[in-house]
């Protein structure tokens, strides 16, 4: 683990010299973006969430002159469309999204990337298709096991920020609180819409409030959005209800399938979201991985530190490939 105290910033913000819509099946069509150098090394990010959708500093961790850095929306999430839509929206789904992807833009291999629920997905499609991967760029690690799906929403973090957790709490009735995810699911896709939009905004403001040791009003301004806090909590308590729809332990059970893959993983000490344990035990899993602690860092990547280690370990990167 590495405890790095200079460092640099952000590259500039998004310039894509594409934009594709990839429809995936009957349903969905997704959004995708191409920045940087068209002919560089290709890499993918994966947003968090599930149903995140793409942030203004996502993917600006890679050199725009080295890297082909590819982007895209997720299921239901973002710009991709229907918006908030759960139907064929599984894991599964998503790991052949990014293989159609990957088809798409005739890409023969690449480094996958992701933060938080990114990472999730990333480790999962790397163990369906580890020989069209290059490498792994983790941050936030999130391993979708019972453990950490119950530390978030159902006790855990709320011991740690039990005045963010009330409103969570008490917007559920009190007979239906030992299950949060099947309390949450009823309103979110009841029939009462204006309800469905008020439990939204109370599960993000719940999600946001674990996210930075010290608030950042930046992060409640844009997952309080219209169009990114009901998509969010729709669709994650569609996936974390029904665990992530893989199998308990899967992601580490399947390491040995990509143990030969370099693999960059950072993640902040007090990380209230995801907590530092899921890092340390895939790195423990990947003997070709590299932990990188991020000693006084949260979940988000709003603090220079976490960002600066991250965009240090994808410089890094780029030393397995000249």
């Amino acid at each position: 683990m590495i405890d790095e105290p200079d460092l640099p910033s952000l590259y500039p913000e998004r310039c894509p010299y594409a934009v594709h819509r990839l429809k995936v099946d009957e349903i969905h069509v997704l959004h995708i973006e191409e920045c940087g150098n068209p002919d560089g090394l290709a890499v993918l990010w994966c947003h968090g969430g599930p149903g995140g959708g793409l942030g203004g500093k996502h993917g600006r961790q890679f050199d725009p002159a080295f890297y082909r850095i590819i982007l895209f929306d997720q299921r239901g999430a973002g710009k991709s469309t229907p918006y908030a839509e759960i139907r064929q929206n599984t894991t599964s789904d998503l790991i052949t999204d990014i293989e159609k992807i990957r088809l798409f833009l005739k890409i023969d291999r690449w480094i996958v990337a992701g933060r938080s629920w990114g990472t999730t997905l990333s480790l999962l499609y790397a163990q369906a298709h580890p020989q069209r991967v290059l490498a792994l760029f983790l941050a936030a690690i999130f391993l979708c096991d019972r453990a950490a799906n119950q530390w978030l929403f159902q006790q855990g973090a709320s011991l740690v920020y039990p005045e963010a957790w009330a409103p969570f709490r008490d917007f559920i009735r009190p007979e239906k609180r030992h299950n949060f995810f099947e309390a949450y699911k009823e309103i979110l896709f009841g029939a009462d819409e204006k309800l469905a939009i008020e439990a939204a905004k109370i599960w993000s403001t719940w999600g946001v409030n674990t996210c930075s040791v010290l608030p950042n009003p930046a992060m409640f301004d844009y997952f309080l959005a219209p169009e990114v806090t009901f998509a969010l909590a729709r669709i994650e308590c569609h996936y974390l209800g029904n665990d992530g729809f893989i199998e308990e332990g899967h992601i580490l059970r399947e390491c040995g399938k990509i143990a030969h893959i370099p693999t960059k993983i950072i993640h902040g000490r007090y990380d209230m979201n995801c907590t530092f344990d899921n890092a340390l035990r895939l790195h423990q899993a990947l003997p070709n991985s590299e932990l990188i602690c991020v000693p006084l860092g949260g979940h988000a990547d709003n603090d220079m530190a976490t960002m600066g280690l991250q965009i240090k370990a994808a410089e890094s990167l780029k030393t397995l490939f000249i």
